[in-house]
């Protein structure tokens, strides 16, 4: 089966993270995977783009560490994939299907109410899955869940704890939502790495939702 990364960031791109693309791109090569899909955060979070900067620039940072994974990742022979993930109040929403062009058109993203940002994302063919979605933390005052908006949940997320993991399961199984679960790499260190696997290669991000969808898949987590 092929093992792919669902949820994995760069220090180009996100504030918190230490690894270039590169560096994420060869990681995951050295450990037997078949390809990531860098979702750096998003614009209106945890950015290394400065909110001052004009629009095409901001979206320049928000994806040069998916464009130094992708270089990397066809030396190497690893495919790499591009989404981002979108915050709301402390909330997280990992965003697959579009790409940078569409993003230099829709600077309104920005100031959509999160209800709008989903019903335009779906309307582009875009896909939505709530990562970590009972994340505690001191900066969250509250979990808020959307199950009407969002495809998938992220039930398992190698940085949260087990029961938050559970409880992420839960939550998918009772709104009858997708599964994905992802690494949440940040510094290419981690021994502990989840996603999913599947029996044919993932062509690109559209074929990639065409999986989820079909369920012609399973995740994992495991400890190398």
């Amino acid at each position: 089966m092929y093992k792919y990364e669902t949820h994995c960031h760069t220090a180009e791109a996100s504030a918190c993270a230490s690894a270039s693309g590169e560096t994420q791109a060869r990681f995951y090569k050295e450990r037997g995977f078949k390809g990531i899909i860098i979702t750096d955060h998003f614009l209106n979070g945890n950015t290394r783009a400065p909110a001052d900067l004009p629009w095409e620039q901001r979206v320049d940072i928000l994806c040069s560490g998916y464009e130094n994974a992708k270089k990397a990742g066809d030396e190497i022979g690893l495919d790499v994939f591009f989404g981002w993930e979108y915050a709301h109040y402390g909330n997280d929403f990992l965003t697959y299907g579009l790409d940078k062009q569409w993003l230099l058109k829709h600077p309104e993203v920005m100031e959509l109410h999160p209800n709008d940002y989903f019903d335009l994302i779906h309307a582009e063919g875009g896909f939505v899955s709530h990562a970590h979605p009972f994340r505690e933390d001191w900066y969250i005052d509250m979990i808020r869940l959307m199950p009407r908006k969002c495809d998938a949940v992220e039930v398992i997320n190698s940085h949260r704890k087990q029961f938050e993991n559970d409880m992420a399961k839960h939550y998918a199984d009772s709104y009858g939502l997708l599964y994905t679960a992802g690494s949440d790499n940040h510094h290419a260190d981690q021994q502990r790495l989840s996603g999913i696997e599947t029996d044919e290669e993932i062509r690109d991000i559209k074929h990639f939702i065409e999986i989820i969808k079909s369920g012609n898949y399973r995740i994992f987590d495991e400890t190398l």
